[in-house]
């Protein structure tokens, strides 16, 4: 009789599992982004505001410098509307504008792989709460209308929708497309603002401010409003579960 038992794996084969478990690349991912974040801290990119741009990075090249920096900037949690700003106040309105979606979008695509490619087999399992089911559902049925929704809100945080994305289905065009479009009001209204800084008073900058308060206060309105939508749609719920028990 054959012997058919199957063999035991070595330490080499369970060291490369190991390495390839979910937990362990979530692992990776924390650490990834906890350094990330402590080399801006230490870098200090808020400097620029008022040290100006590295002289000997100047020329044509020097917004497209200004672009990769601010995508590492984003992925490591920097506050977009600083760098918007620094944006205007280095580049000028249409030029700053054009660097900051670019790195806006290069900023929204190593957060998404990253966390697609390191979280999200790990993460997907513990979405069980109501919310998080409801969430990823809108999120990987229709991604770009959502993403876009998103996008166009003020005051969320970039980085963690761009990791929280990323856990679910949705695909990675439907979600670099909506960013691209649903980020340029609020960018192109910061980087104006940062262009005319040195003239608070002028037109230009008044428009500007006056567009991101307006914009933040539309969006706490939306969620204010929906707040009892949302709870009686709970409530509804919990009744039919009740009821069907």
């Amino acid at each position: 009789m054959l012997d058919t038992a199957v063999p035991s794996p070595g330490p080499a084969e369970r060291c490369v599992r190991a390495l390839l478990s979910p937990w362990f690349r979530l692992g990776l991912l924390v650490v990834l982004l906890g350094g990330a974040v402590a080399a801006v801290l230490l870098c200090r990119p808020e400097r620029i505001l008022a040290d100006g741009w590295p002289a000997r990075l100047s020329g044509g090249a020097a917004p497209v410098l200004f672009a990769v920096a601010y995508g590492l900037c984003t992925a490591a949690f920097v506050p977009r509307p600083v760098l918007n700003v620094a944006a205007g106040a280095l580049f000028g309105g249409p030029v700053g504008t054009a660097a900051a979606l670019v790195g806006t979008v290069l900023g929204s695509a190593l957060s998404f792989g990253a966390g697609r490619l390191l979280g999200q087999e790990a993460l997907r399992p513990l979405l069980r709460g109501k919310w998080l089911r409801a969430a990823d559902r809108q999120l990987s049925r229709h991604g770009f209308r959502s993403m876009l929704a998103l996008r166009l809100l003020p005051g969320l945080p970039f980085a963690a929708m761009n990791y929280l994305a990323s856990v679910s289905r949705m695909g990675w065009l439907p979600f670099l497309l909506a960013t691209a479009v649903g980020s340029v009001p609020n960018t192109a209204a910061y980087v104006v603002a940062g262009s005319h800084a040195t003239s608070p008073t002028s037109p230009v900058f008044l428009a500007a401010t006056g567009f991101i308060a307006v914009t933040g206060a539309a969006a706490a309105a939306v969620a204010w409003r929906r707040r009892p939508r949302t709870l009686r749609a709970a409530l509804a719920r919990r009744r039919a579960e009740r009821g069907a028990g």
